[in-house]
């Protein structure tokens, strides 16, 4: 493959860097070093997400994949990588990563007419915020064994049941909800997926909080939530297939490395500027070592994305499963080993966090706590090394008796 960007690429990188560089000066100090701390912890950190997400709007940059006939650009899979990454250099907001990243193309791939006319629209315009209805107690990276039921009612769906881990459901409009609609059924049958409105009578959120205090995740329970059938998204008991396509579209986690690459060079400045027994702790070779490994990774990575927009773009929708799965492993596990070497070239000040003192304003304290979730979530990497195996490698699943 060819990895040099063409001219029209070029330029449109430009535009996201002169865009992004010039908007996160207005990031309020809530608003930290970014993630999902910054963006749902505080209520200045969320408007400010607000505000980038009516910015991205306006210029069609959430929409930018999606058909015109549904407020999008037709633009190319590249382009959209290009978009994340610059965004992800930068650690900006705007993007509800439920809302564009997963609804939307679930809406896309498997809703009505009417319905994509209804809730495309303001999720095109950053007017529209979401929050994923899917993990449950015990249905987590086996999300196939979920209890929570919609049972049919005349016209409503009755919900019953509890969804937990479920980042931003304190501040969403809104949740794309995965429900068993048949309570028969076992495993991936009979599960159905539906839009959701979070003021619905029954529907309580509950806070998860950090051991920081942070407030980023909740629980939520549902009673007797009485949803429209008009909003059963799909066809009913279809729901597994949907959510399979829905984890399948654009995920070539260039945001993550481009964000990798930037705490990067903030670290390399950080080891020109310090001095350590007399020297330059740039001079120091465990230090010169570590950095040299990041710098390798953060580029094997943007290979990776890469590599996805290529794929997208000759039509190798079979390999994407496989591709994904990697970048997701890698681009986590990279986080990892960028914070344990950033805190490790630190010695004692990188414990620091809200400290004059602390160095890169302490981003890779909350990088270290965060870094091990990363490899959980969105599919822990067990999970994602399991798919590589059987889809990309033609290997056999095991079977216990």
């Amino acid at each position: 493959m060819d990895f040099r960007l063409t001219k029209e690429e070029e330029l449109k990188k430009q535009e996201f860097e002169s865009f992004f560089e010039s908007e996160m000066k207005n990031a309020p100090p809530e608003f930290g070093s970014g993630g999902l701390e910054g963006i749902y912890d505080t209520e200045a950190g969320f408007e400010f997400h607000q505000y980038m997400a009516a910015k991205l709007g306006e210029k069609g940059w959430l929409s930018m994949a999606w058909p015109r006939k549904y407020g999008g650009q037709e633009a190319s899979i590249m382009e959209q990588v290009l978009f994340d990454e610059v965004r992800g250099y930068y650690n900006a907001p705007g993007v509800d990563a439920f809302a564009v990243g997963m609804f939307a193309p679930t809406l896309l791939a498997g809703a009505t007419e009417a319905q994509k006319e209804r809730l495309l629209p303001p999720i095109a315009k950053g007017e529209a915020f979401y929050c994923q209805g899917w993990s449950e107690p015990d249905a987590g990276s086996d999300l196939a064994s979920l209890t929570t039921t919609a049972i049919r009612e005349g016209d409503d769906y009755i919900v019953n049941g509890q969804k937990t881990w479920t980042t931003g459901a304190h501040r969403a409009e809104y949740m794309f909800l995965l429900a068993r609609t048949d309570p028969e059924s076992k495993r991936g049958k009979g599960l159905s997926v539906f839009h959701l409105r979070m003021d619905l009578p029954g529907v309580q959120v509950r806070p998860l909080l950090y051991m920081n205090g942070k407030h980023v995740y909740n629980e939520v329970f549902f009673s007797d939530v009485k949803i429209p059938a008009e909003d059963l998204i799909g066809v009913e008991g279809d729901g597994w297939a949907l959510s399979r396509q829905t984890m399948n579209f654009e995920r070539s986690g260039a945001g993550g490395f481009s964000g990798a690459k930037r705490y990067l060079e903030q670290l390399i400045d950080y080891t020109k500027h310090t001095t350590r027994n007399g020297q330059s702790l740039a001079k120091d070779p465990n230090a010169r070592r570590k950095i040299a490994e990041l710098f390798i990774g953060s580029e094997v990575g943007k290979s990776l994305a890469y590599k996805i927009a290529w794929m997208h773009q000759k039509g190798d929708f079979a390999g994407l499963i496989t591709a994904a799965s990697a970048s997701k492993l890698y681009s986590t596990e990279l986080a990892q080993k960028l914070a344990n070497y950033a805190t490790e070239i630190m010695g004692l000040y990188g414990q620091l966090e809200e400290d004059p003192h602390a160095p890169m304003q302490g981003s890779m304290t909350e990088l270290y706590q965060m870094c091990k979730g990363a490899t959980i979530f969105a599919g822990t990497n067990e999970i994602q090394r399991n798919l590589i195996a059987w889809t990309g490698l033609g290997l056999p699943r095991l079977k216990f008796k």
